[in-house]
C-alpha cells in the first residue's frame, strides 16, 4: 500500500509528526515496534520543566498535541522560577502515565488520513538519493514519497546494568537492529550514546516521614492556550525530597568498578548525558557536594493500574549498578529504609545520525525526503523529541505541498534554538534543552508562546479558525489593555493619595499614567485593582502579558535590537555551491566544519563551533568578490 508519508517510530516524536501531516491532509502511516506503547514515558514522569515546559506551551502554538495531553493526565502542576521573572519561568508537571499514552491514542485513532500499523523498519527503500519507502523485517515493502525515522533509543539499543549487556530496548522490547547500519550505507555519520533510568519503589515501603513534602501550585496552571485548567488544586498529589547519605555516598564509591561504566563492561563507547548523570557520575564528577537530591515521584494516579499503580520513581538516582548493589544503595537513603525495589535501575546504549547531516527543516542531507526527529538527532527528554516530530511532519508535508517550509529562527522559538544547535553545532552528549541556551530567552518566554507562533500553526493548517479567533481577540484586548493604561492617569488626589498608602510606594507629586506606575516594581495591575486605582476586566492571560511589556520593556527593546542585529547576518545567505577548498586563508578547522556542516547563511557560519571571527571575514571577502558583487 502506498503513502504520502510514513512515519516510523510511535513515541513524543512520532505522535506529534503524524498527527501534524495527517492534520495536513496527507495520508500517513504510523509505524511502531508495539502499539501498546504508542507515546510511553519509559523515563521519568514529568512533561515540562525549565526550558522544557515553554517548548510544551510552543508545541501547543503550533498546533501539537502535548501540552493537552500533559494538562488531561496532570497528577501535579508548578510553575518554576516563579520568583526569577518571566525570562526564566517554565511550567511542570507530573504526568500520569496510564492516562497520557490513553489519551495521545485516542486522540491519533480518531485522525484522518492516519493509519497505524505494527512492525520494525529494517532498511529504507531509496532511488536515485531519494526516499521511496520502507522495508520491514518480514520483508514488506511500503512506499511513500517521505519517510520520518523517530526511532527513540530502539536502534542497536543495549540494557547495561553491572557487566552484563543485553540487546533490548525499554521495557525489554525489541530494538532495531539492521536500520542503523543501512543508514551507514547510505553515508550517515552514526553515533552512539547512552542514557538511564532510576529504580522504581512501591510506595507502601517508603516512611515519607523521613520526607520533605513539594505540593503543586496553589493556583490553577495549564500548558494549553485552548483549553481551562480542569482540576482540583486539593487534589494533586505531591512529591517528596530526600537526599543521599553519606553511607550511599561510600556505597558507591567502594563498588564503582561494578558498575557498568566505570569498570564492569569495557567495551561501551556511548557518551552519556552531561545534564542527567548517572548518581555514580554525580559522586565522581561532584565529589566535593555532601549530599544529592532526590525526588520521589508518583507515576499513575491510578491505583488498579498493575504496572504504575502503586510505583514511585526515584528521581536522580539513575544508575548502572548490579542489582545487589542497587538494594544496598536504594536502602541506605531516607525513608527507603525498607523499601522494595520494583523495577531496577540501568543505562541504555543506542545509534543515533550526527545531527550536522540535517537541514533546518529536519530533512537529511543526504537523502531527499528522509526526516528525522527525537533521540535518533542525539537529544534527550520527552519535550525535545515532539517538538521536532512536530516541525518534522509540518515540513514533510509542506515539502509535499511544494510550500515554503517552517524554519523558526532562535529569536522566536526554543524549537529554533533547539534545531540551530543541532544542525550547525552538532552534539557530543545528549543534547538537553537549557535556557542558558537561548540568548533571546526574554522574548521566548512562558506567557508569550501563542503571540510568537500561533500565526505559524495557522498559516500550515493546525490551528482552526475558532482558536485563531480566539488568538485575534487576545491580540485585540493586549492592545486596548496596554493603550487604556496609557491614557488612564492617577492624579495626586486626596482619595488617591490615601490609597497609596496601601502600596508601600513613594507617594506621587505629580499625576502619571497607570503604565508608567507600572514601571514600578513593586506596583501590579492586581493591586490598583483591589484599592480601586483601576477598575478593568480582562482575562488573567492578558494582564499578565500587558504587565510583562510593561516592566521589562526597555529590555525587552534591547533583546528586539540584539536579534534584528542577527537577523541582518542570517539574511547574508552562503550560495550552496559555494566550495570551501577555494578560500585561500581559512583555518583547516573552519575549512573542515564549513564543509560538514554547509549553512545557509553568514549568521548560522559564525554559530559553527570552530569557526572563529577571523574565519567569518574571510568567508565575507570571498562571498563579495565572487558572488556578490557578481550578481
Amino acid at each position: 500500500m502506498n503513502y504520502e508519508i510514513i512515519v516510523v517510530g510511535g513515541g513524543h516524536a512520532g505522535c506529534e509528526a503524524s498527527l501534524a501531516s495527517a492534520r495536513m491532509g496527507h495520508k500517513t502511516l504510523l509505524i511502531t515496534g508495539n502499539i501498546k506503547n504508542i507515546a510511553d514515558m519509559p523515563c521519568n514522569p514529568s512533561i515540562g520543566g525549565s526550558a522544557k515546559g515553554i517548548v510544551v506551551r510552543e508545541i501547543d502554538a503550533l498546533g501539537g498535541e502535548m501540552g493537552k495531553n500533559a494538562d488531561k493526565a496532570q497528577i501535579q502542576m508548578k510553575m518554576l522560577n516563579n520568583k526569577k521573572g518571566p525570562a526564566i519561568r517554565a511550567l511542570r508537571a507530573q504526568a500520569d502515565k496510564v492516562i497520557y499514552p490513553q489519551e495521545m491514542w485516542k486522540t491519533l485513532h480518531k485522525t484522518s488520513n492516519l493509519e497505524i500499523k505494527e512492525g520494525l523498519v529494517e532498511d529504507l527503500i531509496v532511488e536515485n538519493n531519494k526516499i521511496m519507502g520502507i522495508i520491514l523485517e518480514n520483508g514488506e515493502k511500503i512506499y511513500s514519497k517521505a519517510v520520518i525515522l523517530t526511532t527513540g533509543t530502539y536502534l542497536k539499543a543495549d540494557i547495561l546494568v553491572g557487566d552484563t549487556r543485553r540487546r533490548e530496548g525499554p521495557h525489554g522490547e525489541k530494538p532495531s537492529n539492521h536500520l542503523s547500519d543501512n543508514l551507514k550505507k547510505l553515508g550517515f555519520i552514526i553515533k552512539r550514546l547512552k542514557t538511564g533510568t532510576p529504580q522504581r519503589i512501591d510506595k507502601d515501603t517508603i516512611d515519607f516521614t523521613k520526607t520533605k513534602v513539594e505540593k503543586g501550585s496553589d493556583t490553577l496552571l495549564s500548558f494549553s492556550f485552548d483549553d481551562k485548567p480542569n482540576y482540583s488544586i486539593e487534589n494533586q498529589i505531591p512529591c517528596h525530597l530526600i537526599y543521599t547519605t553519606p553511607e550511599t555516598h561510600k556505597i558507591i564509591k567502594d563498588n564503582l568498578n561494578k558498575a557498568s561504566m566505570y569498570g564492569g563492561l569495557d567495551d561501551i563507547t556511548g557518551i552519556g548525558p552531561r545534564y542527567c548523570p548517572s548518581i555514580e557520575d554525580k559522586i565522581v564528577r561532584f565529589a566535593d557536594k555532601e549530599k544529592h537530591q532526590l525526588f520521589l515521584e508518583p507515576e499513575s494516579m491510578i491505583k488498579e493500574d498493575l504496572n504504575y499503580g502503586n510505583t514511585i520513581y526515584l528521581q536522580g538516582f539513575s544508575t548502572s549498578m548490579p542489582h545487589d548493589i542497587q538494594e544496598l544503595m536504594v536502602h541506605s537513603l531516607p525513608g527507603l529504609e525498607h523499601a522494595k525495589i520494583l523495577k531496577y535501575a540501568y543505562a541504555i546504549e543506542y545509534d543515533s545520525i550526527y545531527p550536522t547531516q540535517l537541514n533546518r527543516t529536519l530533512e537529511t542531507k543526504i537523502v531527499e525526503s528522509l526526516y528525522t526527529a527525537g533521540q535518533i538527532n542525539g537529544t534527550s527528554g520527552y519535550e525535545e523529541a515532539a517538538c521536532q516530530g512536530l516541525i518534522a511532519g509540518i515540513n514533510a508535508a509542506l515539502k509535499l505541498e511544494k510550500k515554503e517550509p517552517l524554519i523558526l529562527k532562535r529569536n522566536e522559538a526554543y524549537i529554533g534554538v533547539l534545531i540551530d544547535d543541532l544542525v550547525t553545532k552538532g552534539i557530543r552528549d545528549p543534547y538537553r534543552l537549557l535556557t542558558s541556551r537561548a540568548e533571546y530567552r526574554l522574548l521566548l518566554r512562558h506567557d508569550n508562546a501563542d503571540l510568537r507562533l500561533r500565526e505559524y500553526g495557522y498559516q500550515v493548517g493546525l490551528i482552526s479558525e475558532s482558536q485563531y479567533q480566539k488568538f485575534l481577540d487576545k491580540k485585540k484586548q493586549i492592545l486596548e489593555l496596554t493603550e487604556f493604561l496609557k491614557n488612564t492617569k492617577i492624579t495626586p488626589s486626596k482619595e488617591n493619595m490615601s490609597k497609596l498608602e496601601n502600596l508601600n510606594t513613594p507617594m506621587l507629586k505629580d499625576g502619571i499614567s497607570c503604565y508608567d506606575f507600572l514601571k514600578r516594581p513593586e506596583i501590579t495591575i492586581e493591586l490598583l485593582k483591589e484599592n480601586g486605582l483601576l477598575e478593568i476586566n480582562y482575562d488573567q492571560e492578558v494582564i499578565e502579558q500587558v504587565e510583562i511589556n510593561i516592566k521589562y520593556d526597555g529590555y525587552i527593546i534591547k533583546e528586539q535590537k540584539e536579534a534584528e542585529k542577527m537577523l541582518k547576518l542570517e539574511d547574508k545567505k552562503i550560495p550552496v555551491d559555494i566550495d570551501y577548498d577555494k578560500i585561500s586563508n581559512l583555518a583547516s578547522e573552519a575549512r573542515q566544519k564549513l564543509k560538514e556542516v554547509n549553512p545557509t547563511s553568514i549568521g548560522q557560519a559564525l554559530r559553527i563551533s570552530g569557526v572563529n571571527p577571523a574565519d567569518i571575514s574571510i568567508l565575507m571577502i570571498y562571498l563579495r568578490k565572487e558572488y556578490y558583487n557578481a550578481n
